[in-house]
């Protein structure tokens, strides 16, 4: 019981991670750039004080790294660069879908045993994201700014396969934030410039964002991951979109129709089908 509290509480933090940066970006506080750096240097702030708290100090290296940190840095500007355009909820859809993907396929590489409850269920998930997002009005997509949330989908994936080798999750979060930090200065320099000046509103979703959902709810992530098989891990962030939406018609004011309602419950009740073991 006590892993699935976990679970979802880090699934809550995804999501707001999707609220909190359409919601700078669509205010015109800040720019996609700039808010994945100081999301970046926040949650490395953040995660290095932790670390010297609770562990009395820093330690850089660990298995996966030089994944891990590309990985990151692969899913922090594709992501922001993506809600430039996209909706929180379409957005965290694209991500997580492809997130899917990316985990499964880790799964099957991985010589997972992948039982027949768990296809199916991954199957009804996956058919409720395509309902979800298949053309049937005049809503027009982005096909630029999805592929950089597909590209941050794939990031993510690999960030959370190589997250289940680490030993220490508050550690191995806090030397991945960090070693990446100096990178997206350069990430963000070699972008094309903003033309959106920063505002104080803006720079504090960025460190919220980097400091707390991504931070904490990474190293949460993190130490939640060996206990998880790849696949039961990539069915249950399908989970975020749903909750996204939610938070989207909460925070940005976006509307709910039968269609996403009726989706999200396929996605939910596919995410229990493959997760829930039969009793007896």
């Amino acid at each position: 019981m006590r892993l699935v509290l976990l679970t979802a509480l880090t699934m809550v933090a995804f999501a707001a991670n999707s609220i909190l940066n359409r919601m700078a970006l669509a205010g015109g506080h800040i720019g996609a750039s700039d808010f994945g750096t100081i999301r970046l240097f926040a949650g490395a702030v953040m995660l290095a004080a932790l670390c010297l708290v609770l562990r009395r100090g820093l330690r850089l290296g660990g298995p996966a790294r030089i994944v891990g940190v590309l990985a990151l840095l692969v899913y922090i500007y594709g992501f922001s660069l993506a809600y430039g355009a996209l909706d929180a909820g379409l957005g965290a859809l694209i991500l997580f879908g492809t997130v899917q993907i990316t985990m499964f396929a880790g799964g099957l590489l991985g010589r997972e045993a992948m039982p027949a409850r768990r296809w199916l269920g991954a199957a009804l998930a996956l058919s409720g994201l395509v309902w979800l997002l298949w053309p049937t009005g005049p809503v027009q997509v982005s096909v630029r700014h999805g592929l950089f949330m597909a590209a941050a989908g794939v990031g993510w994936g690999i960030y959370s396969l190589a997250g289940r080798k680490a030993d220490d999750a508050l550690q191995a979060t806090a030397a991945n934030f960090i070693l990446a930090s100096p990178v997206g200065v350069v990430i963000g320099l070699a972008l094309p410039v903003d033309a959106v000046e920063m505002a104080l509103p803006g720079v504090a979703l960025a460190i919220l964002s980097g400091a707390v959902t991504s931070g904490m709810g990474y190293a949460l992530w993190y130490s939640v991951l060996p206990r998880l098989d790849a696949s039961v891990a990539a069915v249950a962030q399908l989970t975020v979109p749903v909750i996204a939406i939610l938070g989207g018609m909460l925070f940005l004011g976006e509307v709910l129709e039968a269609k996403t309602a009726l989706a999200s419950a396929l996605v939910l009740g596919g995410v229990a089908v493959s997760v829930l073991r039969r009793r007896g």
